[in-house]
């Protein structure tokens, strides 16, 4: 349970105009700044914002109020409700904004895509969403799934990034523990941005360039030309000086 007042402005506004706590008093118990309580005492905060009645809505008591007009250093208590003392929090998918609701399909994409480790589950309660959904996007059958695009949910603001990094610091560790085989990128993902920047980058050539290893710029028909020109050099050599004498050409 709470320790602070349901609409804890609406609460100040009506203290500082109906009882003569001090800023203190009305800033420690809604959780506000005093310089704020001020600002609301003096009409420049929470302009146009009704008081809210903590009396009449059981949050308060007219004895606790008394107290604290009384002694300035009295701290104001919030009502005990014995009934929700051991209420546990509903549990499910966590709510997500209207406004927010479009980006969730954006959302799984990505964590589908570059966390695949997460379990339905996981994801389900990361970006408040349902397992169908989830299926429907990994299998590809989602009714708009060709326009989807991955986006991070952290950017979106669906989840923050403590609760995606242990989401997946858990979903590796249950895979080490089951015993299976993870790839070098999964295992980079185990280490710091910093371990993995200093590891040795494996030598890969680019698959376009795959095949022309044995390439070369020479021809090897301008090889052969030259042989052939080599040959005929000899040749025409050899008659040159294989000519007949003179004496043998007159017979």
């Amino acid at each position: 349970m709470s320790d602070k007042p349901i609409m804890a402005k609406a609460t100040a506004v009506w203290l500082c105009d109906n009882t003569t706590l001090t800023f203190k008093q009305i800033a420690d118990f809604c959780g506000f700044h005093e310089l704020e309580v001020q600002g609301i005492a003096d009409g420049d905060v929470a302009t146009g914002v009704k008081g809210f009645d903590p009396i009449a809505n059981n949050q308060l008591t007219q004895e606790e109020i008394d107290k604290a007009e009384a002694n300035p250093l009295h701290k104001l208590k919030l009502k005990f409700y014995a009934a929700a003392a051991y209420e546990e929090k509903r549990r499910g998918p966590r709510y997500t904004p209207l406004s927010k609701r479009q980006d969730r399909p954006a959302s799984i994409y990505w964590l589908v895509k570059f966390h695949p480790e997460l379990s339905d589950g996981q994801i389900s309660k990361l970006v408040g969403t349902t397992k169908p959904t989830i299926q429907a996007i990994r299998e590809r059958t989602h009714w708009n799934i060709n326009n989807i695009e991955p986006i991070d949910p952290v950017a979106l603001g669906l989840c923050k990034q403590s609760e995606l990094d242990a989401a997946v610091q858990k979903a590796n560790a249950k895979k080490e523990k089951e015993g299976a085989v993870m790839s070098d990128d999964e295992r980079r993902k185990l280490v710091s941005t910093e371990q993995s920047l200093g590891m040795p980058a494996e030598p890969k050539m680019p698959s376009a360039m795959a095949g022309l290893e044995t390439f070369s710029l020479n021809d090897p028909r301008d090889e052969e030309g030259e042989e052939e020109t080599d040959d005929r050099d000899v040749a025409d050599a050899d008659s040159f000086f294989n000519l007949p004498d003179d004496d043998e050409s007159k017979d």
